[in-house]
Order: C-alpha cells, then sequence, then structure tokens
C-alpha cells in the first residue's frame, strides 16, 4: 500500500485511534472488531513509518510523531466530510455573501429601490450588485453562465430558450411628451403619433426598443424614430426641450412626469402591456441563495403590483 492510496477510511481510523489511544476504544467507535482496528493500525504504521501508538505500562500512549498528525488528519477528514454532506442550509439573516443582478436602467425608479430595501431588510451582512446590461462583457447569457450573474431581470418577447424563466409582473405602454408640446391634450391621434419625430432607447444586449416597434406594429402602429440614447434616464430630460415623442412604460413615465414639466398621453388605439421576467441559468437553479433572491425579486413584483 503506498502512501499516495491512503483513503478517508483509514484517515478516520488513524485519527480516532490517536485521539482514543486504545484499540478497543476505537473499535467500539468505528462499530469495527479489534483485529480489524488492529489490522488497520499495522497498515497505519507502515505507512507513516512510525509506531504511532506504543505502550506505557497497561496502556497505549501517542508517539511524538502521532502527535503531529492528529491536526492535519482531523481537517482532512473535515474538508472530506464537507464534500459528502454539504452543509446547504441558507440563512439570509447571517449570509455574507455578494448578489449579483443584471437590469436595464428603464426599472431603476421604483422597481430597483423596492428590491434593494427588501434585500437590505432581510439580508442586513449581504452585499448586492446590479450591473446594467450594457456593462456585462459577453452579455447577460455569458454573466449567467459563468456565474458573473444570479439573476437577469427584463422584458423580452424570445427570450433565450436555454434560461429559466419566471414573469414577474406587467406595464402598459404610454407616450411622453413636454407639457407644453403642440399636440394639445388629448389629441394623440394614429395620424398625429406616426408623423411625430420619437426618440427611443437603444441598449446592447437587450430587445427593448425591438419589443416596443412590435407591440406598436401589432397595434397597426408605426414611428419615426430620429433620436436614439443609450439611457432610460436621459430620455425624459431631452423631452422637456424638445417637441419628441417617447413609448416607454406608465411606471417610468409616472415617475418622471411627477418631477418634470411632462405629461402622459395613451398610445393611440391602446397597447398591450409588456411582461418583466426574471432569468437564471440552471447552474443555479437549485442553490438555496439563488432560489431565495428569486423569490424575494417575485415578492417585490407582486407588492409593486398591488
Amino acid at each position: 500500500m503506498s502512501k499516495e492510496s491512503i483513503d478517508s477510511h483509514m484517515l478516520r481510523v488513524l485519527h480516532t485511534l490517536l485521539t482514543e489511544s486504545s484499540v478497543s476504544r476505537a473499535a467500539s467507535l468505528l462499530g469495527q472488531s479489534q483485529p480489524t482496528v488492529s489490522l488497520a493500525l499495522r497498515r497505519l504504521r507502515e505507512l507513516t513509518g512510525d509506531p504511532l501508538l506504543v505502550r506505557s505500562g497497561s496502556r497505549m500512549v501517542p508517539t511524538s510523531h502521532a502527535l503531529t498528525l492528529i491536526a492535519p488528519a482531523a481537517q482532512a477528514l473535515s474538508h472530506i466530510d464537507a464534500i459528502l454532506h454539504p452543509n446547504t442550509t441558507f440563512d439570509p439573516a447571517t449570509t455574507t455573501g455578494t448578489f449579483r443582478i443584471g437590469t436595464p436602467d428603464y426599472l431603476d425608479v421604483s422597481f430597483v429601490p423596492a428590491v434593494i430595501d427588501a434585500f437590505h431588510s432581510a439580508a442586513p451582512n449581504a452585499k448586492l450588485e446590479f450591473k446594467h446590461l450594457m456593462m456585462i462583457d459577453g452579455g447577460y447569457e455569458n454573466g449567467l453562465e459563468t456565474g458573473l450573474l444570479d439573476l437577469v431581470i427584463g422584458n423580452w418577447k424570445t427570450p433565450p430558450g436555454h434560461l429559466h424563466l419566471q414573469p414577474l409582473c406587467q406595464d402598459e405602454l404610454v407616450c411622453l411628451m413636454r407639457n407644453d408640446h403642440p399636440i394639445a391634450r388629448g389629441k394623440l391621434t394614429k395620424e398625429a403619433y406616426e408623423r411625430a419625430e420619437h426618440l427611443a432607447v437603444t441598449t446592447v444586449n437587450t430587445t427593448a426598443w425591438g419589443t416596443i416597434d412590435i407591440e406598436l406594429a401589432r397595434n397597426g402602429l408605426s414611428r419615426t424614430v430620429t433620436t436614439t440614447l443609450p439611457y432610460f434616464g436621459m430620455a425624459p430630460y431631452v423631452l422637456v426641450r424638445s417637441d419628441l415623442l417617447f413609448t416607454t412604460t406608465r411606471t417610468l413615465a409616472s415617475h418622471y412626469a411627477s418631477v418634470l414639466p411632462l405629461r402622459i398621453e395613451a398610445i393611440p388605439g391602446g397597447a398591450p402591456a409588456l411582461t418583466y421576467y426574471q432569468l437564471w441559468h440552471d447552474r443555479a437553479h437549485r442553490c438555496d441563495a439563488a432560489v431565495w433572491l428569486r423569490r424575494l425579486v417575485v415578492n417585490v413584483a407582486r407588492t409593486l403590483s398591488a
């Protein structure tokens, strides 16, 4: 038997023999016969090149070398037990982990602050990082696959089929414009909408602009986009100083209409609501911490919808 072939069973026998200094007591604790443990002791002596246990009167005592083996044997057994019997219990109240969520910035006005509040209330010692979908190397799919992200939130007409998906909430499309826009209140007709110049937000790795145009087309509408921006948070400030129209969600529009001289008009003929989802990779599907994070996000979404 070579030194490289020692297994977890022999390590456990070694540790028990050295801590008990008795073949009979070790056999009892290990649930084995004394001859079996005696045979194991002989093999361990061959492996280590040391007697390990020697007689001192009527009892056995560990040698000096044996005493140096107790701690590393215990540590090795601890690591083996951690592999074979991992502790998967997750407690948000005590975790110090870091959680990462990828989101577009059109969720910033209400959803993200609500998630942050709920997160730190439940996990006061943990860290939460939001990543803009534009800033994720390789895209959000790669971020989920590699573990750079635990979760992605957004809206997609056709999300990737290999990712897990869960609907969160819905939000309707509306049109946002400045208060003194040439189009009078309540006069945003189909013709006026299609004749106007529009502002849109285009983001890398997302299809927000495409999603809106698809929904408009389903309602028989089209728009002429003459200005594009990389961030949703910039759009309302551009509207204040222009005659552009901005098609966006009611949640975002309502927020900025309450703090800037902007008003909301209904989409001519109405428009279907957009559905928001959370996406995650199979690698985190059964992770207790990731499951807890997804449940927290769902609860926030339901609370805001209510």
